[in-house]
């Protein structure tokens, strides 16, 4: 189900939108991450662009963008799924962008999950293409 096209705005998180934010990427089928907690969403407001899409005071989307100084990154592109389909997901990659370019950013990364094709679709729409030349190894640093 998909909502007509309502007026958005895209704003910056703030601490007590934390809680709701990770509702949101319950609610949008984001998979779970180790990372996925309020201590480490609290740390990204101070380093990174964390940006939430609102229909009238609903929080309905977000995404994380960083800069390392190297290459931007995006992750956490979530939008609930009673609002996708008017271009909040487009709205917010292009904002984050703008963001990292002032940084320093002339390449951004996305991730996305290979199980998730409809985000797959997504980001090939919006320009981003899967680089067949790397692929991405991980490593849980218990502590």
């Amino acid at each position: 189900m998909t909502t007509q096209l309502a007026p958005f705005s895209i704003r910056d998180c703030r601490e007590e939108d934390i809680e709701a934010v990770l509702k949101l990427w319950g609610q949008a089928d984001a998979t779970p991450s180790i990372t996925d907690n309020a201590e480490n969403l609290r740390r990204a407001l101070g380093r990174a662009q964390v940006l939430l899409a609102n229909v009238h005071g609903t929080l309905v989307g977000s995404i994380i963008g960083t800069f390392d100084g190297w290459r931007g990154n995006i992750y956490r592109l979530a939008v609930h799924p009673a609002y996708r389909r008017p271009g909040i997901a487009r709205a917010l990659v292009a904002e984050v962008e703008k963001r990292l370019v002032r940084e320093g950013a002339k390449r951004v990364t996305a991730l996305v999950e290979h199980s998730h094709p409809w985000a797959v679709a997504f980001l090939t729409a919006v320009g981003y293409r899967r680089d067949e030349r790397i692929a991405r190894h991980v490593r849980t640093i218990d502590r």
